[in-house]
Formats: C-alpha cells, sequence, structure tokens
C-alpha cells in the first residue's frame, strides 16, 4: 500500500482558543466546506462533528480533543486538483479543567489555528494556550471570529493579541464592515476585496471591478497602510530584500508569500485573519492560509529523542524510510472497539498486525487495527506513515507520553509534562455491586487523563478523586454514570494543599531492629533544603549526582561505599515516601533538596527495607526542624461585570483574600482581574450572580502555588487532625 498524499501536502493543525470563541463552530465549517459533513452543525443545537459526547453536547462545551481527517483545494485555484492538501485537524477544549487535552495536542501538531472573540480580544485561557504552543514552538494562525456580534472590534482584539500575546501578530486581512454589517474582507497581500454571499457564504472575489479591486472607499487608505506594513514585516526576514525594499524596490507576490510562509514557519510572524464562523465568512480563507503558510512535517525540524540505553540523542526526520517512531498522545475508551491509542507518526511507518516496542515497559506489543479518526466516526487503514496522525488498537500496556519504535532502532522521545491536579473530593460506591466496577471506571478513566489522580486514604481507606478543578471532577462522576453505569456518593470538594520547607536542616535516621536470627540495620545522614528553581538547559547541566523529578531533587554524596550502592535506590524511595506523608497536615511535601553524605551499613543485618525505614525517618526528622509551611493553590480570576456592580465584585474578592490584579473595559462591561486562593472560591458562580442580578461570568485557572497565611494553616491543620 502506498502514501496517497505526498508529505508536503499534509497539514497537522490543531484549532485553540478560550471558551467561547468559536474553536467547535469553526471546526464544523471546515468540515462542511471540506466535504466531511454535508450539513453544518451547530453548538447551540447539540448536532456538532467533534463535540459527540453526551455531555459536550448538553453544556455546548468540547471536553476531550477530537482528531478529524478531511481533504481542501484552496479558493484561489479550485481547478487545480494537484493543490488538493490532507488536513489531520484537533478541536481542542476551551475550558481550563480540561487544559491537559491542548496542552498533549499541541506537543503533536506542527500549527494552530487560534482563535479569538471579536468582541473579548484575548481572554485568560487564550493567554494559557499560547504559552503552550509558545513551549512546543507551533508556528501558529489567528482568526478573530465573531466580528458580526454586537460591540466587536478588529482592531481592539488585534491591540490585545500585540500586548498580551506577541509583538510578531501583523493583520493579513481587515474586515469590511462590522456587527450586522459585516460583508467581507480585504487581502491585504493581494490587495482584493473578497465577499460572503447567501447562508453558506459562498465566495464573491470581486463585487465591482474597480482600480481597487472592491475595496470600499471609505477603508482603501487603512488598507493601503496596513498593506506596506505587512509588506515591511515580511522584508524583515530577509536581509538583501530589506535593503532594496528601503532602495524603494517591492518584491513581487510570490516571493512575498514565499517569504511570509518562513516567517510564520520560524515563529517570527503570527498572521491575523478576520471572519465570522456563525455566519460563514471567512473561514474558507483561513484554510488557504493553512495550505499557504502552515508547516508541513517536512518543513519543521527533525524530532530528537534518546537512546534508552546509552542516553545518546537520536534524530529522526519525517520520512518513510527512516526506522519507525510515534508517541502516544491520548488514550481514549471507545464502546465498540475498547481502548484506543492516539498516535503521531514522526518517521517510518506501520502496518496493522506488526509490533511495536515500548521504551518505557521494555516490551513490545501488537497492534491489532489501525483506525483514521473522523471524530468519533473511523475508517480502518492497514498501513500509516510519516506525518500522520491515527489510533491504534491492541495496545494494552501503552498510556499517553509513550514513545512506540522499532525494537532494532530504539528511541525514547521526550514525554509530554502534565500540571499536578489542584482540587480533590472523597468518592464512595452506592452499593456493593458499584464497588468492583467504581474500582475499574476510575482506573481506566485515570489511563485516558494524566491531570486525573485517583488515590486511597491511607488511615480512612476513602478513595479519593484528584483533578483540575470542579467541572473536571463533575464530568468525570458524570462519566462514570453513564459509560461505566457506576453509581457513587461523591463528597465536598477539597484543596489540594501541599507542604514545603523554608529553611535547611541535618538529620540522621537509624533503624535497628534484632528479631532473633537476622536482624535489620539501616544507618543515614542527610541535609535538606529548598529546592531552587532551575531553567530546562540548568536542569541538564545538573553533575551525574543529582537527580530530578517534579518537586524533588535527590543529591547522592556517598563516598568510598559507606553506604554501598545497591542501598542508594531504596534510601531515595525512602525519601520520597517520606515526604508524600508532610509534617505539617499530612500533605505531600513538594520542592525539597535532599542530599544523602553519610550512614554506616551492617555486613550481615543490612538490607533495602531497613534503609528505607531509615532513610523515610531521616527526611522527616529534618523537614520538621526547616520550618515547614502549608501551600495553597492560587487562582489567576478574571470576572466580566457590568459597570454598576463593580464595587460589589472587587469587595467581594478582597474578603476572599483576592488580590485585584488590574482593570480594564470590555465593551460595555468592566474586566476585573484578581489573584484568589482556590479554598475561597467554591460555589463562587452563585454568590457572583445573585449579586449582580445574573449578569456577570468568571473565569479562573491555576497560577501557582503560595505560603498560607498562618491563622489560615492553623485552622486547616486542626481539621485534619
Amino acid at each position: 500500500m502506498e502514501r496517497d498524499y505526498p508529505l508536503e501536502k499534509v497539514r497537522n493543525f490543531g484549532i485553540i482558543a478560550h471558551i467561547d470563541a468559536g474553536k467547535t463552530t469553526t471546526t464544523e465549517r471546515v468540515l462542511f466546506y471540506t466535504g466531511v459533513s454535508h450539513k453544518i452543525g451547530e453548538v447551540h443545537d447539540g448536532e456538532t462533528t467533534t463535540d459527540w459526547m453526551e455531555q459536550e453536547r448538553e453544556r455546548g462545551i468540547t471536553i476531550t480533543s477530537a482528531a478529524v481527517t478531511c481533504f481542501w483545494t484552496p479558493t484561489y485555484d479550485l481547478t487545480n486538483k494537484a493543490l488538493k492538501h490532507r488536513f489531520n485537524i484537533i478541536d481542542t477544549p476551551g475550558h481550563i479543567d480540561f487544559t491537559v487535552e491542548v496542552k498533549r495536542s499541541l506537543r503533536v501538531l506542527d500549527g494552530a489555528v487560534v482563535v479569538f472573540d471579536g468582541v473579548a480580544g484575548v481572554e485568560p485561557q487564550s493567554e494559557t494556550n499560547w504559552r503552550y504552543a509558545d513551549e512546543a514552538s507551533v508556528p501558529r494562525i489567528c482568526f478573530i471570529n465573531k466580528l458580526d456580534r454586537t460591540g466587536a472590534s478588529f482592531e481592539h482584539s488585534y491591540k490585545t493579541i500585540l500586548e498580551r500575546l506577541s509583538k510578531k501578530a501583523v493583520r493579513v486581512q481587515i474586515p469590511i464592515g462590522l456587527e450586522e454589517h459585516f460583508e467581507g474582507v480585504v487581502d491585504l497581500l493581494r490587495m482584493k476585496a473578497y465577499y460572503f454571499e447567501g447562508d453558506m457564504g459562498n465566495l464573491v472575489i470581486e463585487k465591482d471591478l474597480t482600480a481597487q479591486a472592491g475595496i470600499p472607499e471609505n477603508i482603501i487608505k487603512d488598507a493601503e497602510k496596513y498593506h506596506n506594513e505587512l509588506i515591511e514585516k515580511i522584508v524583515e526576514q530577509d536581509d538583501t530584500l530589506m535593503t532594496e525594499y528601503l532602495d524603494g524596490k517591492i518584491p513581487d507576490f510570490d516571493t512575498l508569500k514565499k517569504l511570509l510562509r518562513k516567517g510564520v514557519i520560524t515563529n517570527e510572524i503570527f498572521p491575523v485573519f478576520a471572519g465570522s464562523a456563525l455566519k460563514n465568512k471567512g473561514v474558507q480563507l483561513v484554510l488557504d492560509a493553512v495550505v499557504d503558510y502552515l508547516p508541513a512535517p517536512t518543513d519543521i525540524p527533525p524530532i530528537t529523542g534518546i537512546d534508552p540505553n546509552t542516553d545518546a540523542p537520536v534524530v529522526r526526520h519525517a520520512s518513510d524510510t527512516e526506522p519507525f517512531s510515534a508517541l502516544a498522545f491520548k488514550v481514549a475508551t471507545d464502546p465498540f472497539v475498547g481502548q484506543l491509542i492516539f498516535f503521531r507518526v514522526y518517521s517510518g511507518t506501520l502496518e496493522a498486525g506488526s509490533y511495536v516496542y515500548n521504551p518505557r515497559t521494555r516490551s513490545k506489543e501488537r497492534i491489532g487495527r489501525i483506525l483514521r479518526m473522523h471524530a468519533n466516526d473511523r475508517e480502518e487503514v492497514k498501513k500509516v506513515f510519516a506525518g500522520e496522525i491515527a489510533a491504534a488498537v491492541g495496545l494494552k500496556e501503552t498510556i499517553t507520553s509513550d514513545t512506540l519504535c522499532d525494537e532494532a532502532h530504539e528511541v525514547e522521545l521526550d514525554r509530554i509534562v502534565f500540571p499536578e491536579p489542584v482540587i480533590s473530593l472523597r468518592i464512595e460506591p452506592k452499593t456493593k455491586a458499584d464497588q468492583e466496577k467504581m474500582g475499574m471506571a476510575l482506573n481506566r478513566l485515570a489511563q485516558e487523563d494524566p491531570t486525573f489522580k485517583v488515590s486511597t486514604d491511607q488511615e480512612t481507606g476513602e478513595t479519593i478523586i484528584a483533578g483540575m478543578g470542579e467541572l473536571h471532577l463533575e464530568i468525570i462522576v458524570d462519566r462514570m454514570k453513564r459509560e461505566f453505569t457506576v453509581e457513587a456518593n461523591v463528597g465536598k470538594p477539597q484543596v489540594a494543599y501541599r507542604e514545603t520547607i523554608t529553611g535547611s536542616a541535618d538529620a540522621e535516621g537509624k533503624y535497628i531492629k534484632q528479631s532473633g536470627g537476622r536482624g535489620n540495620y539501616g544507618h543515614v545522614k542527610i541535609k535538606v533544603k529548598p529546592m531552587t528553581i532551575l531553567t530546562k538547559e540548568e536542569i541538564e547541566d545538573l553533575p551525574k549526582n543529582t537527580k530530578r523529578s517534579l518537586g524533588f531533587e535527590f543529591i547522592n554524596n556517598i563516598k568510598g561505599g559507606v553506604i554501598p550502592q545497591e542501598y542508594i535506590a531504596p534510601c531515595e524511595k525512602g525519601f520520597k515516601e517520606g515526604l508524600d506523608r508532610g509534617i505539617l497536615a499530612g500533605f505531600k511535601m513538594v520542592n525539597v533538596s535532599v542530599d544523602l553524605w553519610d550512614g554506616s551499613y551492617h555486613e550481615v543485618d543490612s538490607n533495602e527495607m531497613a534503609f528505607k525505614i531509615a532513610a523515610s525517618m531521616a527526611v522527616q526528622d529534618a523537614c520538621r526542624n526547616a520550618k515547614p509551611v502549608i501551600l495553597e493553590p492560587m487562582m489567576k480570576v478574571e470576572v466580566v461585570t457590568p459597570d454598576k456592580f463593580m464595587g460589589d465584585v472587587t469587595g467581594n474578592l478582597s474578603s476572599k483574600r483576592g488580590l485585584i490584579d488590574g482593570m480594564e473595559e470590555r465593551g460595555m462591561n468592566k474586566v476585573i482581574k484578581a489573584i484568589v486562593p482556590l479554598s475561597e472560591m467554591f460555589g463562587y458562580m452563585t454568590g457572583l450572580r445573585s449579586m449582580t442580578e445574573g449578569r456577570a461570568s468568571f473565569t479562573m485557572e491555576f497560577l501557582r502555588y503560595d505560603i498560607v497565611p498562618q491563622n489560615v494553616a492553623e485552622t486547616i491543620i486542626s481539621a485534619r487532625k
């Protein structure tokens, strides 16, 4: 079986945005125009293709990212079949509780279309998504949507992109008319007007063939000014052209387009487009831009991993002839075929029925079937090629962010780092029959979602689930009921507090026990101190004796074999277990650096368990004397409220230990930004509604952990006792 589309004609991109900016509506238009669906699904009718879960349709939000394959020929040359491109699109959620979906999708995509609300401009989640895209170095196209809405302003939204996201954004289009008069856009590179007519947004290029290519009289001056700004931004990418341009020579259209593509792929330019997905205006031109400016798998740098046996760097190019390598970025449970593993192929090819090697588990697994996904419909394929996104059936041991590769050419790609949960609650099955099913369901859901964690309270034996927010856990419990028919009682949400130390201390841990015959002997001496925050480069340069993981650093300074090598790993395990138990109120300790510098052992009585217990005792002692404190999650909160309630809202936030971080105007409303402890935000929506006659709304997302004030810490500690 041969590849049906050359790699240069493949585009893997995602659609990302703040909640309610119109991502799913945009995706639905894309599916309609590319011929995947013959009817446009609307979010408000609950009939969308990519929001296929019942909960998504009921709530009108996206919860899981959906993968879709479709095809597009640019509108400027529909007759040229050679221009037809394959799109692999992922529609991601906008709600902060499902931020994991955005993070993992951006990791495997080559480009992104970032959608903004034409009234609000840049919103909190837009900033978070943009930061994730920066981390993954993903080229982006900006689409200012909803320009048909009352209060829409292309210029205001564009200004917020420049101020809050990047100075490298530049207009490639401007709208013709706004609100109910929005009827088309001006392409600033071609200096041509595009109009959209009828309900289906049929593209009409020039309305009247005047000298100015259909651009209305009242905006021709603006168009010329922005056209020159765009050209200046483009020629900055090439020194020779820049010099020629300054001498008055303007490059031709094809050269400008090539240079703009280069600027987008290297993240030096973020082009900004205009439209209204709901009114079918402008989406076709964004699809043209995906073809023209977003990278094919061959345009991005080859992926680098490590050889798991030698730690040497390994490079894989996007080519069918290289050894197979892929990254599993999502696990989903499908009611018809069981567990699906979504993966992105970086190099080589994979056939159904063949075996793949997983460096994490050091084992081989057989690929049963390979599916190409169209949201929740599927098409079975025999083989996938480099640069493609597909789903595999039959992998039992693979989890999110595992590498799949060829056993003869091992490679391990960088894992995806996910944020830790900030909220937890207790859950118990309603009946004995639900008990077994609940364990299985929670296990399955935790495999799918790396930000969802399940644990057992050691003292009470209760099951605790933790996630990114109230909505996140509500959806999990709802899915347990619908997909696994498990009825459960749920406790009140609890904040995921952490503990840390603010000073340093030494301690000694000795575990000696005679129990007739062989005894137990373990002895360690340690120093603890707060862990310093390092950059990625500094972490890579750490000395060989230092190991770092999330929130924990272990330094092995044992010299001359005073503790034999085989007891070092049990010591590390003991330190971790001691830190997990906490000091003040039993919360997990984070950001602690443990230096193991001395100890002793007994020829006969020493064993792994003795050293593990000694290490756990020592780390608890040391942390007790290192000024321990409790940390709480702080949330970045943004409230949009009519002007007259502003005083009430700010007063209320301040009473919740909130710190007002800024205010701005948004249309007729005021936007209040604040940093508030998560513990004060439970049930905030109800209070906000009653305070503002139901007219205000808010969004919040995790920002950082801060030290809890002494009086609050005492309350938390006594409640835990």
